[in-house]
């Protein structure tokens, strides 16, 4: 009567499109999908699981837990423990699995597609009870990554996680609008990379927003003859056309401030120059896509005096006489810009005492700073402040 029943199994599977050999005794199962019905398949909808992993099939769904009944669709076989054995070689990609089984005393091989650990994405805890998606272990298939990627929410709703980031390389981008489907939004993007989150828990999102700020600095460079190192942009709005400006520009990613105007005065003129100070910064807000700006005025020693334009950027470089450089129209007529020529003209005169660069190691994160403060009356300071 058993052998009936194992007769009835077996063309219960091959109705399926699916291959079952079993052994009672030795407990052991093997399981090949024909590849042709795979390759119309794009999700796998039934699991099996084996020491704590999850591998999926389209058909089976073997559980390696005791007392737990195999039922597929067309016919039920009660009572019979399976369970597979099988090494991986690759993660959340589909690979192959190999099983081996016994049947009648004769053992053998097989191999199955599978993705590893299927249900929850490739992610690391962060310090603030989110998760970090894994960006070099992204399930290779759009289908299988929308179908992971819910089940991951989930996963991480019931372990009481909070922030999801998602970092989606520029050469997977077919997974942007899928993740957006899913709840995710925008954070920021650089060229490699767009970066996309997800708040889990009821209320108000707690990640932190993008950057809010650009910075920029400008070099006041004046030599022994009181002149001043002066630019004419050659892209300038309308109003601007004529003037004799100091070399401005943006600083870099990981760079300092008091580096950046040196090296914005060494692109845009030529002349090389020694830092000082910070003599004063401005904050204005809503500059660039609706980012706030800090712009750092920077006191620089000039080191060399022969001018090498760039015609990128610059239409026209000199050393001007101070005197002629503030009558400027626009110099004279706008407020700020008024304003930091006095105090680049007091700190010239020993009334106004700047910001100098000193680096301090905080305990808080281990690593060296810049912080910037005056100090006055000191013996190596040539600032006497008022």
């Amino acid at each position: 009567m058993f052998n009936i029943w194992i007769r009835y199994f077996f063309i219960c599977l091959s109705l399926l499109g699916v291959a079952v050999s079993v052994e009672v005794v030795g407990i052991s199962i093997l399981s090949s999908i024909d590849m042709k019905l795979l390759e119309s398949k794009n999700v796998f909808s039934s699991e099996i699981f084996h020491l704590g992993r999850t591998y999926s099939t389209p058909f089976l769904n073997f559980r390696h837990i005791l007392g737990v009944n195999y039922s597929p669709q067309f016919c039920s076989c009660r009572g019979i423990f399976l369970k597979a054995s099988g090494s991986s070689t690759s993660h959340n990609k589909l690979s192959e699995e190999s099983f081996s089984y016994q049947v009648n005393g004769t053992s053998g091989t097989s191999s199955m597609p599978y993705s590893r650990d299927l249900r929850v994405l490739d992610a690391f805890d962060d310090e603030y009870e989110g998760v970090v998606v894994d960006p070099q272990k992204l399930p290779a298939n759009p289908v299988a990554f929308a179908s992971i990627l819910h089940a991951s929410l989930s996963h991480w709703k019931k372990m009481g996680k909070k922030g999801v980031w998602l970092n989606l390389p520029v050469e997977r981008s077919e997974l942007v609008p899928i993740a957006v489907k899913e709840g995710f939004q925008y954070h920021h993007a650089e060229r490699g990379y767009v970066m996309l989150t997800y708040w889990i828990p009821e209320g108000p999102c707690m990640l932190p927003a993008n950057a809010s700020h650009q910075v920029g600095v400008g070099g006041f460079v004046v030599n022994d003859r009181n002149e001043v190192l002066v630019v004419q942009e050659k892209h300038c709005a309308p109003a601007f056309f004529g003037l004799w400006k100091i070399p401005t520009g943006f600083i870099l990613e990981s760079e300092e401030i008091f580096t950046g105007a040196v090296r914005e005065v060494k692109e845009e003129t030529g002349i090389d120059t020694e830092f000082m100070e910070v003599i004063a910064f401005r904050h204005a807000h809503n500059v660039a896509f609706e980012k706030s700006d800090l712009f750092f005025t920077c006191m620089l020693r000039p080191l060399s005096t022969h001018i090498i334009v760039d015609d990128l950027e610059v239409q026209a470089a000199k050393w001007m006489p101070l005197v002629e450089f503030v009558e400027q129209p626009l110099i004279r007529e706008d407020h700020m810009f008024k304003k930091i020529i006095d105090i680049c003209i007091a700190r010239l005169g020993k009334r106004y005492c700047g910001l100098s660069a000193h680096t301090v190691v905080s305990k808080f994160d281990g690593m060296p700073s810049s912080l910037y403060y005056n100090v006055v009356e000191t013996q190596d300071s040539n600032c006497t402040g008022s």
